[in-house]
């Protein structure tokens, strides 16, 4: 067991090489152990076509690797520099409107374009060719933040190009398309795959099954593009880690699947602009505005956990950033505070991102660790407390947990296809679920549907309309308590209704049939005890479950053996009722955190953060004997509490 690591992100080629060393100096000294290097650099080792230029990048390793730093080096496939564009232009991606996304930003490119994809294997062989074997790289990152700025999908030539291959080997012909589609209705029928275009710019909605099979085929040019890349990096640098930095709520393409050529997932944490971007009302982003959801942040660590069973945060937010809505400052404390959290859900490492903020270019109102005049911010201060606590810290490790939470991003695309409600957001009914059990106080696996569900106590289904074979077999002998929320088995692979209706192949494990369903206006909802269910209710045949509750006479929430099915989306105070009720039938402890704090375990250490502006009492959160290691039984705004569990 080796002590979580602390790092940062650094751009040697922005800084005069006078600065370096004394950069490098600096890092060691606030307790940084690794750097991120090089994710946006090919104009600078490749200025023009062939004429490579790795002396600068030479030298910054060499300046890293002399003061002790470890280095995660980057492939530069994100930004291709312009002499690159302008030789095939082609390579540039469509936005929804058929129109070219032009060179001046980042990530312009389409994942299909197979002379792109030979550039990037080019510049990674170089790279790796050179560096692979280097004792100072421990570590390479393929690309960087897929799917940034909304860049999976294009709309154009070569992206169309490429799906009609990718039907041809999905279909085995034109006509298996046309049934799996239902394609008779509205005479969308094919003669060939070369008739079949791209999904937008339709009059109205385009068919939902040809829009699932076009963001199937788009997460499927992702893993290619990066399994391009893992391949070369497998063969040149043998032993070491390969990571990608992911991002928050980010559903365009399955992760899963990309992280099956991965050895550690990664995610860019930026608790504040994720509020401003995804936050729930303005009253909520009023009350964390310095602090960031409460549970966003610890669901995309549980997230990235569970898919390689490695992960850690590659860009740690470290004070105002440049991007969101509105770019609040994080309150005093809090960089610390996320940081921590981070590590009692299992992180390796934690970097900042960045070391000095930038004087030019599209970043500038993004704070860094430094200031642009090099001056310390305040995040170097936070950043070197978190290493001297954790060098204090007995050893610990993140264990599986009690509860598990499913994710299939197939099933959200089925759902954005056709949601049949304009405020049907399946992420942020998966949130409201998960955000109840930390609110229970549990720690959680974020899972996928093809996941081993043996030995946990409860498995929570927020979002599952797309049902995995085998499925409801794994989650029966299991043994665990099982939570469904409505729409769950309501679709097949190719997005139909199935045959014997809703739940479809949950039908015997739930013991309902789903009628028909209706979607819901903000002032419209069906009372139940204590709370609501609002935005969507189905009506149901009750086969052979028992009917717990009903909504104006109709079966709302149905039980058979271990599984219970809730018909309709749960506000807030029913999700937390039927979350509290499941941990108690499963035997779980739930723990009242309220609504500020929220607890993390690592092995018999245990982490409370306060999100809330004041401060709050966390003595209800700890046990008898448990001895304090870090802050105490007040925790104050921004502020973290750990303590060694006696058991």
């Amino acid at each position: 067991m080796t002590t979580p690591r602390l790092g940062v992100c650094y751009f040697p080629e922005h800084w005069p090489r006078e600065m370096w060393a004394d950069d490098a100096r600096r890092m060691v000294e606030t307790g940084l152990s690794f750097v991120r290097i090089g994710e946006f650099a090919w104009s600078r080792i490749e200025p023009s076509a062939g004429n490579y230029q790795f002396e600068w990048l030479d030298e910054a390793i060499g300046t890293l690797a002399d003061a002790g730093l470890k280095i995660i080096l980057c492939t530069p496939t994100a930004t291709p520099p312009k002499w690159l564009v302008d030789t095939m232009p082609d390579m540039l991606a469509a936005d929804a409107r058929g129109r070219p996304r032009m060179f001046g930003s980042r990530r312009h490119y389409d994942f299909a374009h197979e002379g792109y994809r030979k550039e990037c294997a080019r510049i990674v062989t170089k790279l790796a060719g050179r560096y692979g074997d280097h004792p100072a790289i421990v570590s390479w990152q393929t690309d960087n933040e897929y799917g940034c700025h909304d860049t999976v999908t294009s709309y154009g030539a070569v992206s169309r190009d490429a799906f009609r291959q990718w039907l041809a080997k999905r279909y085995a012909s034109v006509a298996e398309l046309n049934e799996a589609w239902g394609n008779v209705f509205w005479s969308k029928e094919y003669t060939s795959f070369d008739e079949v275009e791209l999904p937008n710019l339709t009059v109205t909605e385009p068919n939902p099954a040809h829009m699932l099979a076009y963001r199937r085929f788009a997460s499927d040019m992702v893993v290619e593009f990066n399994r391009v890349q893992t391949e070369i990096l497998r063969q040149h640098a043998p032993g070491r880690d390969l990571v990608h930095n992911y991002m928050g709520r980010t559903l365009t393409f399955d992760h899963h699947d990309v992280s099956a050529d991965l050895d550690v997932a990664s995610w860019d944490s930026y608790p504040l602009g994720f509020l401003e971007q995804f936050g729930r009302d303005a009253a909520w982003k009023r009350w964390y505005v310095r602090a960031g959801d409460p549970d966003f942040q610890a669901f995309h660590h549980d997230l990235y956990r569970g898919m390689t069973g490695r992960w850690s945060v590659m860009e740690q937010q470290p004070g105002p950033v440049n991007w969101a809505p509105w770019n609040p400052a994080p309150e005093d404390g809090m960089v610390r505070a996320w940081t921590h959290e981070a590590i009692a859900h299992g992180a390796e490492y934690v970097s900042y991102f960045r070391w000095r903020q930038a004087p030019f270019g599209q970043e500038q109102f993004h704070a860094g660790m430094n200031r642009p005049d090099n001056s310390p911010d305040l995040a170097i201060g936070e950043a070197a407390q978190v290493a001297r606590e954790l060098a204090d810290l007995p050893e610990a490790k993140t264990a599986r947990a009690d509860v598990a939470l499913i994710v299939d991003y197939p099933s959200f695309w089925s759902m954005e296809a056709q949601s049949q409600g304009e405020d049907y957001d399946a992420f942020s009914l998966t949130m409201r679920l998960y955000s109840m059990l930390r609110m229970a106080g549990q720690n959680v696996d974020v899972i996928s549907a093809h996941a081993d569900l043996s030995g946990y106590k409860l498995v929570v289904v927020p979002n599952l309309p797309i049902v995995p074979g085998g499925f409801a077999e794994r989650a029966i002998a299991s043994g665990a308590e099982l939570l469904f929320a409505p729409r769950c088995g309501s679709r097949t692979a190719e997005h139909r209704i199935p045959d014997n209706l809703g739940p479809g192949p949950l039908a015997d494990l739930l013991g309902v049939k789903v009628l028909r369903v209706e979607s819901m206006q903000p002032a419209i909802w069906r009372n139940l005890d204590g709370g609501v269910f609002e935005r969507w209710f189905e009506f149901l045949d009750v086969i052979d479950a028992k009917v717990i509750e009903k909504s104006d006479g109709h079966p709302a929430i149905t039980r058979k053996g271990r599984a219970t099915y809730l018909a309709g989306w749960p506000d807030e105070a029913i999700a937390r009722r039927e979350v509290d009720a499941a941990l108690e039938r499963a035997g779980l402890t739930v723990l009242e955190t309220g609504d500020d704090l929220r607890l993390r375990d690592r092995g018999n250490l245990r982490t409370i953060i306060n999100y809330g502006p004041g401060e709050r009492d966390c003595g209800h959160l700890l046990g008898k004997g448990d001895t304090v290691l870090v802050g105490g039984r007040n925790v104050p705004a921004a502020g973290i509490t750990i303590v060694e569990r006696k058991s």
